[in-house]
């Protein structure tokens, strides 16, 4: 290897142990939401503080405030709506349904941001990714057809909601890419806050609650900056395949620390789910990994 390959290796390693990072810190968010007793939106009222607070220390720290207010435009707005409407429904599905239900549906995610953008921005999407997306939809089906009680019901819907608006944030920085990321993401905690604080009682949560609230703020701002920075040295594809490790791990934390055991059509719509994912995304990498690399 050359030395100026080696540069070009380092990022790539770097940018893959980011990613991977991130993904572990995503993969608890339900650990954070089942392990206190406070309701839903008392959850999002007190995470929401949190991470808004600290996304804007981080831009102050960065000089990048000033930039991302002025970019902040019609785009940034529709951005900043629909992340609120997906934690309005991310909490609350943690809530009603198990870990292995909401991680397995948004891993389905990628494949109706294909869907959406074939749909809105006539992005023909490819025969492997139309494929992935009939098996991960078939996937999700299954799950739903596992639902015991009314609560897992609209905990799966909750997390099928969250899901299309993730696929949507994914269409609103593909179609305006100077959009800012960070500044939409305080502001859509700042927009729930309200309707949190009204809906629910986060003046009622107990001092040990407080402290895991504040490290579940913490640890998901944390996450969003290591893939976002780790993405910028990986194609999309391996992007992709690394952010779903979260997937397989949630379940394990629902197993371990609330004893969760997935029903069988978890199982199985999930395994349809993660070879989809695995098979359209793992295809594209490996394409991608024959190119020859510029010298």
């Amino acid at each position: 290897m050359s030395l100026s390959d080696k540069p070009h290796g380092n990022h790539h390693a770097t940018g893959f142990q980011l990613v991977c990072f991130s993904a572990v810190l995503f993969s608890t968010a339900g650990v954070f939401t089942k392990g206190v007793a406070a309701d839903a939106w008392s959850i999002i009222f007190w995470r929401g503080v949190v991470a808004a607070l600290f996304a804007l220390f981080l831009l102050v720290l960065r000089g990048k405030l000033a930039s991302e207010i002025r970019q902040f435009r019609g785009p940034a707005v529709l951005a900043t709506i629909l992340m609120a409407s997906g934690t309005a429904a991310f909490v609350p599905a943690f809530k009603l349904t198990t870990m292995a239900n909401v991680a397995l549906i948004y891993a389905s995610a990628p494949f109706f941001a294909a869907l959406l953008g074939w749909l809105l921005l006539r992005e023909r999407p490819s025969l492997s990714i139309l494929l992935g997306s009939l098996a991960a939809l078939t996937g999700v089906i299954i799950i739903f057809g596992g639902t015991s009680t009314q609560g897992d019901l609209w905990g799966n819907l909750l997390a099928g909601w969250m899901t299309v608006v993730m696929a949507g944030i994914t269409l609103v920085y593909r179609r305006w890419p100077e959009t800012p990321t960070t500044l939409p993401g305080a502001a859509s905690a700042i927009l729930l806050c309200p309707i949190a604080a009204g809906l629910g009682a986060p003046a009622a949560i107990t001092m040990a609650e407080f402290i895991i609230l504040i490290g579940f703020g913490i640890s998901f701002a944390i996450a969003f900056i290591l893939l976002s920075a780790g993405a910028k040295h990986l194609p999309p594809a391996e992007t992709a395949l690394l952010s779903a490790l979260e997937t397989p791990l949630a379940p394990i934390w629902g197993i371990v620390f609330f004893s969760e055991m997935p029903t069988r059509q978890t199982m199985i719509g999930g395994a349809l789910i993660m070879v989809a994912v695995f098979g359209a995304y793992g295809r594209q990498w490996h394409m991608r990994r024959k190119q020859p690399q510029p010298t």
